[in-house]
């Protein structure tokens, strides 16, 4: 078996209808790559579709106990501003990964940059949810495309 890697990016913005749709085809999505042999989920941990792709991982350790959630957290704070119930989410999650990697003491301008090409750099393939081509995670997808990654955007499977 091989130890495939592959990382999230997506919208922070998810509408409260769409999130039962893109969980279960992100829950296809990871059963095939796990049975290709994918066994580490690089994800940022940010609210909208990090937290929702880091609770199917931990859904999914259930049935397959050898893959690994792998955190990779900006910088120290990232939760400043977030609503108590996203906060709850986060700190699940992170008490349940296998990894938890801050990158940063202090915020700074383009942490989470940074953070997002450490992911992709260390990932084989990027499981995206991506509706349209600005922000952030469109960012993400161009520079996995430059670095020759392959691209699974869910949003184009619903």
């Amino acid at each position: 078996m091989s130890n495939k890697s592959a990382c999230f990016t997506g919208h922070r913005d998810i509408t409260t209808e769409k999130v039962p749709v893109i969980r279960k085809k992100l829950r296809e999505v990871l059963v095939s790559l796990i049975e290709e042999g994918y066994t580490s989920f690089y994800n940022g941990g940010a609210i909208g579709y990090d937290l929702l792709a880091a609770e199917e991982v931990l859904k999914l350790k259930e049935a397959f106990p050898h893959i690994r959630l792998r955190i990779i957290v900006p910088c120290a704070g990232q939760t400043r501003g977030w609503s108590e119930e996203n906060i709850i989410r986060y700190e699940r999650v992170k008490a349940f990964a296998d990894e938890v990697k801050c990158l940063s003491s202090v915020y700074y301008n383009g942490c989470m940059q940074v953070r997002n090409r450490y992911m992709v750099d260390n990932s084989e393939l990027v499981i995206a949810y991506l509706e349209r081509a600005t922000g952030g995670s469109a960012g993400t997808v161009r520079y996995a495309r430059q670095q020759g990654k392959e691209i699974v955007n869910v949003f184009d499977m619903i």
